[in-house]
């Protein structure tokens, strides 16, 4: 039976876990989750729970906190790019006051390039980006690139939760550096930098693993994302003890959060290993093309991943060498048009048009299925 997010949220702050992995698609309301939590946790409108005071109790990054950060690109000069550093509890806590900047450059680089260099301004409310050319030219200001924006963000709260959790694991109150953190009990995490090449976002799942279980105190973390790269690292970590700081595998809880047809939402517990990410899309797609089914936008996203995995995994240069033959390049334009990977949730949910419900559906029965010998969930006649 369904849920609200509320419901859900609720859930995931009763099971007084160290940590919970969730996993969800794009678009199912993981970032709506994480201000419910947030709601739940610090309420608007209580009296003693001004603004400043909701970080000392739930920190969360999602995309709200990536809004907090936007370009002023120098239209006149063209020359004077910088990312503006918007004012508030949380920017003001990091940089300001507990003077985070060296550390957020080294995150930083370590995930893009060390020629690549943040620079704040005095009062950190501007950042210019430059490459070091190790002589005495003025470097030139460089606007990067979405992804390394996105991982410059991280990098920033990255750096903060470090430090909670350094002063946290301090057992005796009055001997930590700072009281500030004393009321911190949640931290939720939403869908950190996945534009990440690869190798670099295992490397993150495995520090975010590695950090977490390094904390002694009782905080309690909560990752959502719709990546199953990431998702299936930071499940194999969980599920590895770690006699060194006291973590057990009973302190964590992996679910998958999913979205129903008449709007509320299920959270289910995941299984003892980590899913095969390809057949559960594969699953889904044989539901939207049930004569009972609904095929939206997304579907080709699902389709577009499958292809690009199996041509990997079969060693082709290109998953367009997949598809039948005849009206090749037709059916890889369409799939790679309608492949969308915005953000914007109103997209991702776009009913398509008849003919291409049709593709999708004689490419999945009638070319993916048993060209590649894939066992159907629908019909368990199939080979696998």
């Amino acid at each position: 039976m369904g849920q609200s997010l509320r419901e859900i949220a609720q859930q995931l702050k009763d099971a007084n876990k160290k940590v919970q992995l969730i996993y969800a698609f794009n678009g199912t309301g993981k970032t709506r989750l994480s201000r419910e939590f947030k709601e739940l946790i610090a309420p608007k409108g209580v009296e003693t729970a001004e603004e400043d005071e909701f970080r000392v109790k739930v920190l969360y990054y999602n995309a709200f906190t990536e809004d907090l950060f936007y370009w002023d690109n120098d239209l006149e000069a063209d020359s004077d790019r910088k990312l503006i550093v918007q004012p508030n509890s949380f920017t003001d806590w990091v940089l300001r006051e507990q003077g985070q900047e060296p550390n957020i450059a080294a995150n930083f680089q370590h995930y893009t390039s060390d020629k690549l260099t943040p620079l704040f301004n005095e009062d950190f409310s501007e950042v210019r980006f430059s490459f070091e050319r190790g002589n005495d030219e003025n470097p030139e200001n460089v606007k990067i690139s979405k992804g390394e924006e996105s991982c410059f963000i991280w990098s920033v709260f990255y750096s903060f939760l470090e430090q909670i959790i350094s002063v946290l694991n301090v057992i005796e109150v009055e001997e930590r550096e700072t009281d500030q953190f004393n009321d911190l009990k949640y931290v939720f995490i939403d869908d950190p930098v996945s534009s990440l090449d690869d190798n670099h976002l295992i490397e993150l799942a495995v520090n975010i693993a590695g950090l977490i279980k390094s904390s002694q105190s009782n905080l309690e973390f909560i990752i959502t994302t719709h990546n199953p790269l990431f998702y299936n690292v930071l499940f194999n970590e969980f599920n590895n003890a770690d006699s060194r700081y006291g973590y057990k595998v009973k302190h964590s809880k992996k679910r998958r959060l999913e979205k129903l047809d008449d709007g509320t939402f299920l959270l289910e517990d995941s299984k003892d290993s980590p899913f095969s990410y390809h057949l559960f899309l594969l699953s889904e797609l044989e539901k939207a093309i049930q004569p009972s089914g609904v095929i939206q936008k997304y579907h080709f996203n699902f389709l577009r991943n499958i292809l690009e995995k199996t041509s990997t995994f079969l060693g082709y240069t290109n998953w367009e060498e997949l598809l039948p033959q005849e009206s090749r390049s037709a059916y890889y334009s369409r799939i790679l048009n309608l492949s969308s990977h915005s953000k914007h949730h109103g997209e991702e949910s776009s009913i398509i048009e008849e003919n291409d419900k049709r593709v999708l559906r004689y490419l999945v029965s009638d070319v993916i299925i048993p060209t590649y010998h894939f066992r159907s969930s629908i019909n368990n006649n199939e080979t696998e």
